[in-house]
């Protein structure tokens, strides 16, 4: 793959975007202020991803030295001015949907760069970070098509799961950050905590999501495909419990991954807009 597009983590950022095309779908609004929205999700998200590489370039030399900043395929000064130029042209093209979305673009991108150069260390503030700004792709979508209360139950959702995935990850990459002086959830309270913690999260996400069915914001087909999610995810609860290995926690995380998905299929076919298309 091009440095230039993996650093970007263009999975993670397609991620993001979909969110926006959920809330689209969702509405059935699909109109350019949404496809806008899209693009400004994947440069912010991108760049951050890119700038947060860049601030752990030697976290990453023991972590994940196949990367592009440790591997050499990018320079560290030029990963910087690649990461900036993305965030701003994600900015201007916010503010050239509306002003509410421009200043939300900018915000993300400060607390992105925060998060990147600070807070990404910090226990659970962190998290709770990178969380947010997940959940808040929805809003952001949710404002661009004029359904800001639905999006943000999805957000919430999007947070609890994100939660999860972040607290695994950091018991992933337990070794490095200890190196570098970290404080994350797993070096401060113990790799034991943190699995119950994350556990938790999925928890409360899987039992709790049938909700959005009760409350007539989707169908039968949200119920049934979120079944399947629920199963990936109360297994991966379970299984953290158990084994926080090395080998598990990059397995769980993996599997929130795909059941994070599968919530997104969910939600997109249980939609009454994309039903009465069949």
């Amino acid at each position: 793959m091009n440095p230039y597009l993996e650093i970007l983590r263009p999975g993670n950022a397609v991620m993001a975007v979909i969110a926006i095309f959920l809330m689209a779908v969702i509405s059935g609004q699909f109109t350019l202020e949404a496809l806008m929205a899209a693009v400004v999700v994947f440069l912010v998200t991108g760049a951050g991803n890119s700038i947060n590489d860049y601030f752990d370039h030697k976290i990453d030399a023991i972590n994940k030295p196949e990367r592009p900043i440790p591997s050499g395929r990018i320079a560290l000064k030029t990963a910087l001015i690649y990461s900036i130029l993305l965030f701003i042209t994600g900015i201007i093209i916010g503010f050239l949907i509306n002003w509410l979305l421009g200043l939300i673009a900018l915000l993300s991108s400060l607390l992105m760069i925060y998060y990147a150069k600070d807070l990404k260390t910090k226990c659970f503030i962190g998290n709770i970070s990178i969380s947010f700004l997940t959940g808040f792709c929805f809003v952001f979508g949710g404002i661009a098509v004029g359904q800001i209360q639905i999006s943000i139950y999805l957000g919430i959702y999007a947070f609890l799961m994100t939660m999860a995935r972040e607290i695994v990850k950091d018991m992933e990459d337990l070794d490095g950050d200890k190196k570098e002086g970290a404080t994350t959830l797993p070096i401060v309270y113990g790799k034991r905590t943190s699995a119950i913690i994350a556990a938790g999260f999925m928890l409360i996400a899987s039992l709790t999501s049938p909700v959005l069915y009760f409350m007539d914001i989707f169908n039968i087909f949200y119920l049934i495909i979120l079944i399947i999610a629920i199963v990936i995810f109360v297994a991966g609860a379970v299984s953290i419990l158990h084994d926080q290995s090395l080998k598990n926690t990059r397995k769980i995380s993996k599997r929130i991954k795909i059941g994070m998905a599968i919530v997104f299929l969910a939600f997109a076919l249980g939609s009454p807009f994309l039903s009465s298309l069949f």
